[in-house]
């Protein structure tokens, strides 16, 4: 076997191969976006690399044929609750069913992070924004959400059999838009839609500006100083809300305001999944033609939960279930979706598990984040659990 690092366009472009061949038969597997996986590795595009160090690696067999490939990186700002030693990252792992093979790319990654200091390596996860390439796929092997992992069943073996130990399990949520939810959401609504100063309304694209001020406000108040998350400012998230303005269906988008002031948000995009599976991974000019005219024409039956946060002085007073049902009067009267589907919330965090459950959701998939520790006299210890405070309650990733 032969492993090499990636120095060239040419080992960039195999190691997206790797990924199409090993999934290829898979008829549930959805080809990211090559830019999408460029973007993770180029400094210009991906902010963690300001304080990261990332490389990767292609195998082939004496073949000369492609059979895996992994990433590795050193952030200096990764750091998990409860961490007492350094520890890097691994993701983008693809391998045959071959423990040798898989054997040979943690080992690469291993060594390459010890000698930068590290004690551990967690993954599979993306060195950058935790909403994207985090966690190895266990259970639920359905179409992937957009830029979620995607893998064989078997690459459960290959880590756990490496040593790799599980850090803290992620589920996905999900529930049928048409179905009734609790009686205690229509209460909870009815008392605040019977007050003149509460008010709900849904995203305009000619008034990006204003929703991003909005925006800025209810994530500043909801998450920023927690769990180290720092504040944004008004055009990071105004580019954030332009980026996504050509998929972004302003119908799902819902903030809600009291005396026009604004104190909660609820962003959701299409599942972009249904119409970039037919780009087979491309997006240059002509793809982005083909994607408009897929847009334009095949229907999405599912949109995907991005944030979903209440401002701590208006949490546990019935303002989730408000701006849930106001949205609901037109995604449901108007039929837009099918189906819907949380991002992932991990096991540590009870209290949002909880929250998602409460809506009369299922588990539609289960991801792991897996920990190995160099030193093989000290145990992997599982992730601790979030404490919130009662009025923290009501603020979470959906």
């Amino acid at each position: 076997m032969q492993l090499s690092e990636v120095l060239d366009k040419n080992l960039a472009r195999q190691f997206i191969e790797v990924n199409v061949l090993i999934n290829r038969n898979d008829p549930n597997y959805v080809r990211p976006l090559d830019k999408d996986i460029h973007a993770v590795f180029d400094k210009n595009s991906n902010k963690a690399l300001r304080h990261a160090e990332i490389t990767r690696w292609v195998l082939k067999d004496d073949q000369d044929r492609l059979i895996g490939r992994i990433a590795a990186f050193v952030n200096k700002k990764y750091k998990n609750k409860g961490d007492d030693a350094p520890v890097g990252g691994i993701g983008f792992f693809d391998c045959i069913n071959d423990q040798q093979a898989a054997d040979l790319l943690f080992d690469v990654a291993k060594h390459w992070l010890m000698t930068r200091g590290m004690e551990g390596m967690d993954g599979p996860i993306n060195c950058g924004e935790r909403d994207r390439w985090w966690g190895l796929l266990v259970e639920g092997f359905e179409p992937p959400p957009y830029c979620t992992n995607y893998n064989p069943p078997y690459y459960r073996e290959l880590f756990e059999n490496y040593g790799f130990r599980v850090f803290f399990n992620q589920f996905c949520y999900a529930l049928k838009v048409h179905d009734r939810l609790d009686e205690k959401f229509y209460r909870r609504h009815d008392k605040l839609a019977a007050d003149p100063h509460f008010s709900a309304r849904h995203v305009k694209k000619s008034r990006l500006e204003k929703f991003a001020s909005d925006f800025t406000l209810v994530y500043n108040k909801a998450w920023a100083g927690h769990g180290g998350m720092k504040q944004l400012n008004k055009d990071i998230v105004l580019k954030m809300l332009g980026q996504m303005k050509p998929v972004m269906d302003e119908r799902i988008n819902w903030f809600t305001y009291y005396n026009d002031e604004p104190i909660a948000m609820w962003i959701n995009l299409p599942d972009l999944n249904q119409w970039f599976k037919r780009l087979n991974g491309q997006f240059n000019w002509l793809a982005k033609l083909k994607f408009l005219w897929i847009k334009a024409t095949v229907p999405c039956s599912k949109f995907v939960g991005l944030a979903f946060g209440v401002a701590p002085e208006w949490q546990g007073k019935g303002v989730d279930a408000y701006m849930i049902l106001e949205a609901a009067k037109l995604i449901q009267d108007k039929q837009l979706y099918s189906d819907y589907e949380m991002q992932w919330i991990g096991e540590f965090n009870p209290l949002m598990m909880n929250i998602a459950e409460g809506l009369g959701t299922r588990r539609t998939r289960k991801l792991i984040t897996y920990r190995y520790l160099f030193d093989p006299t000290k145990t992997v210890k599982p992730h601790p659990v979030l404490l919130f405070s009662k009025e923290k309650k009501e603020t979470t990733d959906l």
